[in-house]
């Protein structure tokens, strides 16, 4: 302390000032490391700006990566940019292909579970070509937003895209048939010849006995689908030939191409409402079969004929009198070993209301109510019977007639067999075979042999006999043709009008003539005076 006393004094004295040590804070800043702080800050605001404004990164599965590009396919909706393909790899099993996209923050919301993805390239489907735009500017993968309140970042793509974007205005519906036909998914639903709706997807059903139709009609059309409405296939020209003759119908020529179905209610519905959404209907082979009448009674009965039933065809009609009051709903075979003999059972469905409708004859669970027997029987009773008889002998089809033969034999209705059986009787076909039969067998007793025999023997008895007349006879005949030629023609000189035989008997005649006259005056006179005869003739007094 002295020391440094002492310097202090010598300072002073000297003049210079004294240099005091300052001690330095160690957390003081260098200016030289602002600037690198502030570029972290930067960076990390962008950092965390990018973060914030990235969306989330989805998965999507495809069977295949045609068409998809890692770093430069796009995602697409409504054709706006929602995110980028960012990888593209195999999956473990080596079946599918894994696409990882990158979606845009605003996207988020879009990714709910019904979403649905696909990759957008040329097509022709069901008559409409899409993604025509992609051979320029190469293919996208689209996307439709589902209507799920799920999220979800796993998805399975779409092989071909979606027919209808969700949200679309419009009803969906399920018809059953037993197949396809010529349909496919986006062919054409017609409503009085317009477009209205198309197929959006089909599939066996479980059974795998038909196939189970999604048809989608469009608002405000789908209005017109109520629970009485009838589908059927319009696909390419329905030619029809049946008992009254070749029907051709079409529904457009787009459905001639691609096929497509049509629907309509029939005219004389009563009290029909809209169907709710996916309702199901059967799907009819055509027009005419959708349109029949679908009674609510229906009996089941079989016909055995004995006779051939080629041209009888599964849903020929049974005409009563000109009125169709069934159809024919199978056909088979039954041999009755008793009699050693085949028969044809047909089995028919009979429609009770179209011939008279009664309220007592409604259907009692499937069983022929008593009414219906009752009347049944009555009707067999007085002679009721079918017969096959033929529609065409254009197309030989064949329908069943039923109606009243009273000579026919009488018999009674067996309601215990099930179907119980309506007695028949031999078709007109059937009884113009027997009367041909018949005919041949009488031909065939007639003796041809002998009658050939005795023809040749007469024709060599006549070969002789006009031998016989060559030799001897004819030139007999020569002779006397010619003396009769001379005598007509002696004749005809007689007959001239100035030979004399003519003069001489113009003489002749003109003296009868004078003679009649002298005989008339002659009975003249005996008129006036008969006493002539006794007396004589008395001369007159001058």
């Amino acid at each position: 302390m002295n020391e440094l006393s002492g310097q202090k004094d010598d300072q002073d004295t000297s003049g210079f000032p004294s240099a005091v040590a300052v001690k330095h804070s160690k957390w003081r800043m260098q200016l030289v490391w602002l600037v690198p702080i502030v570029a972290v800050l930067i960076a990390g605001w962008l950092v965390v700006k990018s973060v914030m404004q990235t969306g989330p990164t989805i998965t999507i599965r495809f069977s295949t990566g045609e068409g998809i590009e890692a770093g430069k396919t796009k995602i697409k909706f409504k054709n706006v940019d929602v995110g980028v393909i960012r990888n593209v790899e195999l999956s473990d099993d080596h079946k599918t292909v894994l696409a990882s996209a990158e979606m845009s923050r605003n996207a988020s919301s879009m990714l709910v579970d019904d979403t649905r993805f696909w990759v957008v390239r040329p097509r022709i489907s069901g008559g409409t070509v899409s993604g025509i735009g992609t051979l320029l500017s190469g293919s996208h993968v689209g996307m439709d937003i589902g209507t799920s309140q799920k999220a979800r970042r796993d998805f399975v793509g779409l092989e071909s895209p979606p027919v209808l974007a969700s949200g679309a205005p419009g009803r969906e519906f399920v018809l059953k048939s037993e197949n396809l036909g010529s349909l496919d998914v986006g062919s054409p639903v017609f409503f009085r010849r317009l477009q209205v709706g198309q197929i959006v997807s089909y599939a066996l059903d479980p059974e795998g006995a038909g196939m189970i139709v999604h048809v989608f009609v469009n608002a405000p059309y789908d209005k017109y689908v109520t629970n009485d409405t009838r589908f059927w296939h319009a696909s390419g020209v329905d030619v029809t030939v049946d008992t009254t003759g070749v029907k051709v119908d079409t529904e457009s020529l787009v459905s001639i191409l691609i096929g497509g179905l049509a629907f309509e209610s029939p005219p004389d519905t009563k009290g029909a409402v809209e169907a709710d959404a996916l309702h199901q209907y059967p799907l009819f082979l055509n027009r005419t079969e959708a349109m029949k009448r679908h009674d609510s009674i229906t009996d089941k009965y079989v016909l055995n004929f004995k006779e051939s039933v080629r041209g009888l065809t599964v849903g020929a009609p049974i005409d009563f009198r000109g009125i169709v009051i069934g159809e024919v709903s199978a056909i088979n075979t039954h041999f009755d070993p008793s009699t050693r003999e085949f028969s044809i059972p047909v089995e028919v469905n009979i429609f009770p209301e179209r011939l008279i409708p009664r309220d007592e004859w409604k259907d009692q669970g499937g069983q022929i109510s008593s009414a219906r027997k009752e009347f049944a029987d009555y009707l067999v009773s007085k002679g009721l019977r079918a017969q096959l008889r033929t529609a065409s002998l254009l197309t030989g089809q064949l329908y069943i007639a039923i109606d009243f033969f009273p000579s026919a034999p009488k018999v009674t209705m067996d309601w215990n067999k099930k179907p119980p059986q309506l007695p028949t009787v031999p078709g007109n076909l059937q009884g113009l075979q027997e009367s041909i039969t018949d005919l041949v067998a009488k031909l065939n007793r007639i003796p041809f042999e002998g009658i050939a025999t005795d023809l040749r023997k007469t024709l060599g008895d006549a070969d002789t006999l006009l031998n016989t007349i060559n030799t001897d006879i004819a030139p007999d005949a020569k002779t006397t043709m010619a003396a009769a030629r001379e005598a007509l023609a002696s004749v005809n000189r007689t007959m001239q009008s100035d030979s004399p035989l003519q003069q001489s008997t113009a003489d002749t005649m003109r003296e009868v003539s004078r003679a009649a006259a002298s005989i008339r005056s002659l009975a003249e006179y005996l008129e006036r005076h008969p006493e002539a005869l006794i007396r004589g003739k008395t001369e007159d007094k001058p």
